[in-house]
């Protein structure tokens, strides 16, 4: 295509030439962009992948608001290592599973999760210590390196003891299988970990903090403008726009591309082909500290 499309890359360009349903098909879906805070986050990730086994694992803890991209981050690194067959015996290579944290913070529901991941046969009213068992052979079976637990922060919906007991298991979990675990939550999270020190001080924190105005934010906005199939340029990065849309979207990641899916979409419909500040007035648009 000519030069006129040399503000999208080149699936961006290719996207153009799709039906409209079909493009506003492609806008809907969900898009990786390597920044650089998910980039450090990531390196730290495939460390702890390739750690040498000790007792004592280093475990990691990703933590930042609601929709700020934390879950994005760690299914990237998913991706990045997916199940494969074994060739040394029976069944697969698993090196990463991510589990999500039960509402309350209950061992056995826990177990029940993590045998439910593994597609392992199991009875709700067999006793946990049972599940325990099947859980950390089958996991050792697969040859698990990283567990990923998200929804750490479901924690503090228990009392202080029910958070004690827990944290114990993921302890216990951790030591048994001399593998990284790594908690990804909001800020409750941290302080949930807090309240036993001894496991606090074996995740090293990792903050996602929101967004700013500054050079990463405006980079940020120009990788999401060269992924978005609009035919003509929107300078997202132009003082006015990139203010506007940091206001709406209060810095928040999953808030911004939310926004800015909306808004392309109304663009391809109203075949006005750009984000404007009058497009994203037109959005009516509810800032998350509102919905609360």
């Amino acid at each position: 295509m000519s030069d006129e499309y040399a503000h999208l890359n080149d699936k961006a360009r290719e996207a153009l030439n799709l039906s409209t349903a079909d493009r506003i098909d492609y806008i809907k879906r969900a898009r990786w962009i390597g920044y650089t805070r998910a980039r450090e986050i990531l390196e730290q990730l495939e460390d702890l992948l390739t750690h040498p086994k000790k007792h004592r694992m280093p475990n990691l803890l990703i933590y930042g608001d609601t929709n700020n991209g934390k879950t994005m981050i760690v299914n990237r690194f998913h991706q990045l290592h997916l199940a494969h067959d074994n060739p040394g015996g029976d069944g697969i290579v698993l090196p990463i599973l991510i589990v999500q944290c039960p509402p309350v913070p209950d061992e056995n529901r826990f177990y029940n999760a993590i045998l439910e991941k593994l597609f392992a046969p199991y009875k709700s009213s067999d006793r946990v210590d049972k599940k325990q068992f099947q859980a950390i052979k089958t996991l050792e079976r697969v040859r698990l390196k990283v567990l990923i637990l998200d929804e750490l922060h479901n924690l503090i919906a228990g009392n202080t003891n029910r958070q004690r007991h827990f944290l114990n298991t993921i302890k216990y979990l951790g030591n048994e299988l001399q593998i990284p675990i790594v908690g990804v939550g909001t800020k409750d999270a941290l302080v949930a970990l807090r309240t036993v020190p001894e496991i606090a001080n074996r995740f090293e924190p990792a903050e996602l903090p929101r967004w700013q105005m500054g050079k990463d934010y405006l980079k940020l906005l120009a990788s999401f403008e060269r992924m978005l199939p609009l035919k003509k340029p929107s300078n997202l990065v132009e003082t006015n726009l990139a203010i506007k849309l940091l206001a709406m979207s209060e810095g928040i990641l999953g808030e911004l591309a939310a926004i800015l899916t909306k808004a392309a979409v109304k663009a391809v419909k109203s075949g006005k082909e750009q984000i404007t500040l009058e497009l994203l007035n037109s959005l009516k648009w509810i800032q998350p500290s509102k919905r609360r």
